[in-house]
């Protein structure tokens, strides 16, 4: 059974989408494709990452159940690499990590319906072991119509550098840990589209810049919907898994919109811009976001992890948002959103910080 769909499957009720038509045009802002992150689908595996058979089919049947279109991810980046408007509720599912639940659990039960999904695998990993996926399992996926992707070859915190690396030895480091697994995937599936994720779904501005230099379309971890203006190397995806498991978490993410943003900069204070999303324990870093709507300026919460609500302004037409606390080292996300105007949906943009220790120095183990 091939599990790519076929023409009908991407409007399982076109009539009611015809309908609705005039409503979504007369709309502004109505599209909002949303992309699925998983990692592990069990009950065995570390619950941090993880999302039990049964929570994972209950929120499946919640898509079948309220009409959305299940579409292949690369037809999503082919539509943000034209600029193209996106449909509303539609959603791409991808997987992470090359781990063999999703052959064994994942896999069934999707390709049992019929939908495509994206899986993204760290190719040194392939084989290795009990708990991760054999290339011969990968292509029997991909004969069926799954993606099989690029998330690097040794599945490193790509925007870290090695002690005494220069700029220009980490790009090739890099570079090469991104190419090995192109080709090994090309090797062993026969096609390897351009797309990938990063590991742990961090990056920088030096790893957008690589990723785009190479020719990718790059997937993070960081909440929010698509839009036809995303940075396409810092595509999001909602993760779900350990906390966010529960149905009605799931709901509301897959029903938000994407908040309609023109412009996003970083702020080291009021009169200091930023390049980078790396910054140091106890900096307070300011996000400045310009959007389309300015109504929505004064409607925006915007929330940092392990702080609750942060501090907004508005400014000259412009957002600025910081967190209260000084950020600790690790990684940091501000979450802004604002009520849509639809029952149960939201805007969302959420912005990822690269916390080090006080020193720049990385504080987690290699």
């Amino acid at each position: 059974m091939n599990i790519m769909p076929t023409g009908n499957y991407y409007c399982m009720k076109p009539l009611a989408r015809f309908l609705l038509l005039p409503i979504l045009l007369l709309a502004i802002n109505t599209q909002a494709a949303v992309v699925l992150l998983y990692h592990h689908v069990s009950n065995s595996t570390p619950k941090s990452t993880s999302i039990s058979p049964a929570a994972f089919e209950a929120q499946m049947d919640y898509l079948a159940e309220h009409d959305f279109a299940v579409v292949p991810l690369l037809e999503l980046t082919e539509k943000l690499r034209k600029g193209e408007p996106l449909p509303d509720k539609t959603v791409a599912i991808s997987f992470d990590d090359s781990y063999v639940s999703v052959y064994e659990s994942a896999y069934p039960r999707l390709k049992k319906r019929g939908w495509p999904f994206t899986f993204f695998v760290n190719t040194d990993s392939v084989g290795t072991g009990k708990v991760f996926v054999s290339w011969e399992q990968l292509r029997e996926m991909a004969k069926q119509g799954v993606t099989i992707a690029n998330h690097t070859s040794q599945h490193n915190h790509l925007p870290r550098r090695k002690k005494d690396e220069s700029l220009v030895q980490w790009r090739v480091r890099i570079a090469a840990e991104i190419n090995q697994a192109q080709a090994k995937i090309e090797q062993e599936i026969g096609t390897a589209p351009m797309i990938m994720a990063y590991p742990f779904g961090e990056y920088d501005v030096d790893v957008q810049q690589l990723a785009k230099k190479l020719g990718y379309v790059a997937f993070g971890q960081q909440s929010g919907a698509l839009y036809e203006q995303a940075d396409l190397q810092s595509v999001p995806r909602f993760p779900f898994g350990g906390s966010f498991s529960e149905l009605d978490d799931f709901i509301m993410k897959v029903n938000t919109k994407p908040m309609p943003i023109k412009t996003v900069s970083f702020y080291s204070d009021k009169n200091t811009k930023q390049k980078n999303l790396t910054v140091k324990a106890g900096d307070k870093p300011w996000l400045v976001l310009t959007l389309d709507d300015t109504s929505l300026l004064k409607k925006i919460n915007c929330f940092a992890t392990g702080q609750g609500a942060i501090t907004t302004e508005v400014i000259d037409n412009t957002l600025w948002a910081q967190a209260k606390q000084p950020l600790k080292p690790g990684r940091t996300r501000y979450n802004c959103t604002a009520y849509a105007g639809e029952k149960g949906r939201f805007f969302w943009y959420t912005q990822q910080w690269l916390v080090t220790d006080k020193n720049g120095e990385w504080t987690y183990a290699d």
